[in-house]
């Protein structure tokens, strides 16, 4: 299935396609391998720290699990220029992401659509923000957040003309994204689709945070006290209920992917071989991965 299909169907049936973050062989390799286990379609994310870190061997990392798995999609997730945008374009990604909410409204437009220029002439999606997620992760960072405006919302998609956007309705960028209860602003999204029917909408700082791998990481002489995410049970009501098409995951498995060494390592302290203690790490993201799957989906 192409990506273009694979938005239309999810746009459709209400569902959210799992997009998830990888920044070294392991953990691309773990997300592909629940998508085995569960036959369901993903995009794997490559920040701009991780292309930092991973160089042009993600794209050799990422076409030798699409002949494992077809239907994965690489996509280059919160490009901050036209540059970044353009160099994954030419490298091969399926998807770019073009975040320029930090913009005024007016730059925002303008950047988003010179990249949706480039993009489409060459069969690529684009995806958009607007408003401000909170927190930070990653190359990414907010200290207050700025709910996505509806009617600002159509007139962006009319005149940058990007495939998805990104919305801002009460997520958080990292581990830390409430003090209190979670709270997703199901009104505002409602606005928001009802302005743009048409668009696939984007949940991004939409980790879970699970309380077990937080637990299992603090166990074994980790210190993420207080983390916590979205209530699971609001993100599914995003998905089947919204148009809400496309739900990020990063947080989620690094927490996952560093109880598993973490637990290794302690557990053996004579072991040095990093594909034993790694491996303990690929398992809990597999695991982590085919969890999600089973509530962005009806």
């Amino acid at each position: 299935m192409k990506l273009n299909a694979l938005y239309k169907k999810a746009l459709k049936e209400h569902f959210a396609i799992g997009a998830f973050n990888f920044n070294n062989l392991e953990t691309l390799k773990a997300i592909v391998d629940a998508c085995l286990a569960a036959s369901t379609p993903a995009l794997v994310c490559v920040s701009e720290g991780a292309f930092s870190y991973m160089g042009e061997a993600c794209i050799g990392m990422f076409r030798a699990e699409k002949k494992r798995y077809k239907d994965i999609f690489l996509h280059l997730d919160h490009g901050k220029s036209f540059e970044m945008c353009k160099k994954a374009i030419d490298l091969g990604f399926d998807s770019v992401m073009i975040d320029a909410s930090s913009l005024s409204f007016e730059k925002n437009v303008a950047l988003t659509k010179k990249v949706v220029d480039y993009a489409h002439a060459r069969g690529v999606w684009v995806e958009a923000e607007l408003g401000v997620i909170g927190g930070t992760e990653d190359l990414v960072s907010a200290k207050k957040a700025i709910f996505t405006d509806a009617e600002e919302a159509k007139k962006f998609i009319s005149l940058a003309k990007a495939d998805s956007l990104a919305v801002a309705i009460g997520t958080s960028h990292g581990a830390y994204k409430f003090s209190g209860e979670s709270k997703l602003n199901f009104k505002r999204l409602g606005e928001i689709e009802k302005a743009i029917p048409k668009t696939p909408l984007v949940l991004h700082g939409a980790s879970s945070v699970p309380e077990k791998y937080v637990e299992l990481l603090n166990a074994y002489g980790g210190d993420l006290k207080g983390a916590k995410g979205v209530d699971e049970k609001s993100l599914k009501t995003a998905c089947t209920r919204h148009n809400i098409c496309k739900i990020n995951s990063d947080t989620d498995l690094r927490i996952a992917f560093t109880a598993g060494v973490r637990e290794h390592l302690l557990k053996n302290p004579e072991n040095f071989d990093p594909r034993k203690y790694l491996s303990q790490g690929k398992k809990y993201v597999t695991e982590a991965v085919l969890e999600k799957f089973r509530y962005l989906s009806k």
